[in-house]
């Protein structure tokens, strides 16, 4: 039996970057942990980004995933919203590179795609989703449960991505 593998997913924001490991177990899915790591914006942006990336360090070196899978960037109509999201992106991605990861980013309408099988769902369509392909996990939180999805749908594409090497 393949030895397990573990996947962070992450739904990067600067205000609630949500988390969430998964555990590829042969063919199955098992819940690890999930989370939010929350900023105040009254912390000023340098130490909110500090924090994302204090407290994400933690996590990645607690929880020791293989891989990470963040959310790409939805393009907003607030410039400045667009900005923020992008910095919340960039300290996810420079946590997961300093651990050594290996990195995917995946659209929010491929997650949505993966999880729910329509690219366009909403949030309590994924929220569902994810509670019934991860039973355990009892996600009550949007962010998390997003950051689960980006987790599973990495499994998912990684897993087929696997059998294709095998069968070439």
């Amino acid at each position: 039996m393949a030895a397990a593998i573990r996947i962070l997913g992450l739904d990067p924001g600067l205000g609630t970057m949500g988390w969430g490991v998964i555990q590829i177990e042969g063919s199955r899915l098992v819940h690890v942990a999930h989370g939010a790591i929350t900023t105040r914006p009254a912390q000023g942006l340098g130490p909110r980004l500090m924090a994302l990336h204090q407290e994400l360090s933690d996590v990645i070196a607690r929880l020791s995933p293989a891989a990470i899978a963040v959310e790409q960037a939805f393009v907003h109509k607030d410039p400045s919203a667009a900005l923020k999201l992008g910095h919340a992106r960039a300290i996810a991605l420079l946590a997961a590179a300093q651990a050594g990861l290996e990195i995917a980013e995946y659209t929010p309408n491929h997650i949505k795609k993966c999880v729910v099988g329509a690219g366009h769902a909403g949030k309590e369509q994924v929220q569902f989703m994810v509670r019934r392909l991860l039973p355990a996990c009892g996600v009550e939180q949007a962010d998390a449960a997003d950051a689960l999805a980006a987790a599973i749908a990495h499994a998912h594409l990684s897993t087929t991505r696997a059998r294709v090497m095998v069968v070439q």
